[in-house]
Protein backbone atom coordinates (compact mmCIF):
# COMPACT_ATOMS: atom_id res chain seq x y z
CA UNK A 1 0.00 0.00 0.00
CA UNK A 2 1.46 3.41 -0.43
CA UNK A 3 2.17 5.97 2.49
CA UNK A 4 -0.41 8.93 0.49
CA UNK A 5 -2.90 5.54 0.96
CA UNK A 6 -2.03 4.88 4.27
CA UNK A 7 -2.60 8.77 5.24
CA UNK A 8 -6.30 9.09 3.69
CA UNK A 9 -7.06 6.06 5.72
CA UNK A 10 -6.03 7.11 9.02
CA UNK A 11 -7.62 10.60 7.98
CA UNK A 12 -11.05 8.78 7.41
CA UNK A 13 -10.52 6.67 10.41
CA UNK A 14 -9.99 9.72 12.94
CA UNK A 15 -13.04 11.65 10.99
CA UNK A 16 -15.56 8.36 11.51
CA UNK A 17 -13.85 7.71 15.35
CA UNK A 18 -15.24 11.20 16.18
CA UNK A 19 -18.61 11.62 14.71
CA UNK A 20 -19.19 7.74 16.42
CA UNK A 21 -17.64 9.47 19.52
CA UNK A 22 -20.25 12.64 19.30
CA UNK A 23 -23.11 10.50 18.43
CA UNK A 24 -22.59 8.58 21.75
CA UNK A 25 -21.48 11.55 23.89
CA UNK A 26 -25.01 13.14 23.13
CA UNK A 27 -26.71 10.07 23.51
CA UNK A 28 -25.09 9.92 27.18
CA UNK A 29 -25.50 13.96 27.55
CA UNK A 30 -27.58 14.88 30.58
CA UNK A 31 -29.00 18.23 32.31
CA UNK A 32 -26.53 20.15 33.68
CA UNK A 33 -29.40 22.17 35.23
CA UNK A 34 -30.75 19.18 37.53
CA UNK A 35 -26.91 18.86 38.50
CA UNK A 36 -26.05 21.80 39.84
CA UNK A 37 -29.16 22.05 41.47
CA UNK A 38 -28.68 18.89 43.35
CA UNK A 39 -32.37 18.58 44.15
CA UNK A 40 -33.42 14.87 44.70
CA UNK A 41 -36.49 13.70 42.81
CA UNK A 42 -39.42 13.14 44.31
CA UNK A 43 -40.64 9.52 44.02
CA UNK A 44 -43.36 8.44 42.09
CA UNK A 45 -46.44 7.82 44.38
CA UNK A 46 -47.48 4.57 42.81
CA UNK A 47 -48.67 1.32 44.51
CA UNK A 48 -49.86 -1.87 43.96
CA UNK A 49 -52.97 -2.66 46.55
CA UNK A 50 -54.93 -5.85 46.69
CA UNK A 51 -58.34 -6.55 46.05
CA UNK A 52 -59.18 -6.29 49.89
CA UNK A 53 -57.98 -2.76 50.22
CA UNK A 54 -59.46 -1.79 46.88
CA UNK A 55 -62.75 -2.65 48.40
CA UNK A 56 -62.09 -0.84 51.58
CA UNK A 57 -61.35 2.12 49.31
CA UNK A 58 -64.69 1.46 47.44
CA UNK A 59 -66.84 1.40 50.66
CA UNK A 60 -65.47 4.33 52.14
CA UNK A 61 -67.40 7.09 51.04
CA UNK A 62 -64.63 9.68 51.85
CA UNK A 63 -61.96 7.93 49.81
CA UNK A 64 -62.79 9.35 46.32
CA UNK A 65 -61.13 6.59 44.15
CA UNK A 66 -61.30 6.50 40.45
CA UNK A 67 -60.92 3.22 39.02
CA UNK A 68 -60.17 2.47 35.49
CA UNK A 69 -60.06 -0.96 33.91
CA UNK A 70 -57.68 -1.69 31.13
CA UNK A 71 -58.05 -4.79 29.80
CA UNK A 72 -59.47 -5.38 26.44
CA UNK A 73 -63.06 -5.67 25.30
CA UNK A 74 -62.41 -9.18 24.89
CA UNK A 75 -61.45 -9.97 28.56
CA UNK A 76 -64.34 -7.96 29.66
CA UNK A 77 -66.65 -9.57 27.94
CA UNK A 78 -65.82 -12.53 29.44
CA UNK A 79 -64.03 -11.49 32.91
CA UNK A 80 -66.31 -9.03 34.03
CA UNK A 81 -66.19 -5.21 35.16
CA UNK A 82 -65.57 -4.09 38.53
CA UNK A 83 -68.76 -2.39 39.68
CA UNK A 84 -68.29 1.75 39.01
CA UNK A 85 -64.91 1.33 36.67
CA UNK A 86 -64.35 3.54 33.74
CA UNK A 87 -63.83 1.86 31.12
CA UNK A 88 -60.21 2.60 29.21
CA UNK A 89 -61.16 2.75 25.53
CA UNK A 90 -57.76 1.06 24.99
CA UNK A 91 -55.65 -0.38 26.62
CA UNK A 92 -52.50 0.79 25.46
CA UNK A 93 -53.56 3.95 24.21
CA UNK A 94 -55.82 6.46 25.27
CA UNK A 95 -56.43 10.12 25.42
CA UNK A 96 -55.10 11.12 29.49
CA UNK A 97 -56.67 14.39 29.07
CA UNK A 98 -60.21 13.22 27.67
CA UNK A 99 -60.17 9.53 29.89
CA UNK A 100 -58.63 10.88 33.11
CA UNK A 101 -59.92 13.79 35.98
CA UNK A 102 -58.17 16.65 35.24
CA UNK A 103 -57.30 17.42 39.12
CA UNK A 104 -53.57 16.12 39.33
CA UNK A 105 -53.81 14.42 43.38
CA UNK A 106 -56.96 12.50 42.28
CA UNK A 107 -56.62 8.66 43.24
CA UNK A 108 -56.23 6.23 40.50
CA UNK A 109 -56.84 3.00 40.49
CA UNK A 110 -56.00 0.94 37.33
CA UNK A 111 -56.39 -2.90 37.03
CA UNK A 112 -55.82 -5.32 34.46
CA UNK A 113 -55.33 -8.75 33.75
CA UNK A 114 -51.79 -9.48 31.47
CA UNK A 115 -52.49 -12.71 29.72
CA UNK A 116 -48.63 -12.88 28.83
Amino acid sequence: MSKQFLVRRSIVSAIVGAIVLSVAASAFAFDIGSLLNNKPKEPDKFAIIRVDNLASLMNDPNSHVNIYDANGWGLRSTAGVIPGAHLLTSDDKYDVAKELPPAKNAKLVFYCADLH
